[in-house]
């Protein structure tokens, strides 16, 4: 029987057979998901989908877009908030 912790269904198992023929399964975490858009919902590009350890061993240009607030608004919401705040606000 597996250890307690892996006896929830958010792991992953494969069953897998041995050089020495047995048969075994192995365990690991699921992909977690996409990130998504804040205001549309859609997933935002070229942020990968890695667990928070393996996001912190990544290169910081490899996490995130060069953008402000890349990771939370894809391009046209971000886009679209910043005409809105540019044009609301009071004229100088």
């Amino acid at each position: 029987m597996p250890r307690p912790a892996l006896r929830s269904k958010a792991q992953k198992r494969k069953k897998l057979k041995t050089p020495g023929h047995q048969k075994v399964i192995h365990y690991w975490r699921k992909k977690p998901s996409k990130a998504h858009c804040a205001s549309c919902k859609k997933p935002l590009q070229s942020i990968p989908r890695l667990r928070p350890a393996k996001m912190k061993k990544t290169d910081k240009t490899a996490r995130s877009v060069n953008r402000l607030e890349s990771g939370r608004y894809c391009a046209k919401c971000l886009q679209k908030q910043i005409k809105q705040s540019v044009w609301q606000s009071p004229g100088l």
